[in-house]
């Protein structure tokens, strides 16, 4: 087999339609779009939840109590097993986690998880540990450092 031998699967290419390409085409004159109405016109099209002009069901629903979601803090989650990527006796700050690619995009802060094991010494800074992670921590000789 070459590759001017090669040729797509049966079924995978279907012919373009043609649309307003005569009346034996099957789509010609109105080209598909039936007769007048907003649909038939260039460019028309009917948002989302229209209901022709009658009051949108969203708009019909009472709308009751308070979302939090504007105010929620969106915290990036980095679990103790990773921190194994840097050196002994090494400062694991922000920058550093962004440039070892263990974070990404922008975050509200930065919280440790405890799962994974440390084996190494190591000053740790974010705004918040997981009680594991702290121990951990701790017990592998480092220090966990809340941003203030």
């Amino acid at each position: 087999m070459r590759l001017h031998d090669l040729k797509p699967r049966p079924g995978a290419k279907h012919r373009v339609k043609r649309l307003g390409c005569g009346e034996s085409s099957g789509h010609g004159k109105t080209s598909g779009k039936g007769h007048k109405g907003q649909k038939a016109r260039s460019g028309g099209s009917i948002r989302l939840g229209f209901e022709g002009g009658q009051m949108p069901l969203i708009r019909r629903l009472p709308k009751r109590g308070f979302g939090n979601g504007a105010f929620k803090k969106s915290y990036a989650l980095i679990n103790l097993g990773d921190l194994e990527r840097f050196d002994a006796d090494a400062d694991v700050t922000e920058k550093s986690l962004r440039e070892k690619g263990l974070l990404k995009g922008t975050h509200d802060g930065v919280k440790i998880l405890g799962r994974g094991q440390l084996t190494k010494k190591l000053t740790v800074h974010a705004d918040k540990f997981s009680e594991s992670a702290r121990q951990k921590i701790e017990q592998a000789g480092g220090t966990a450092v809340v941003r203030g």
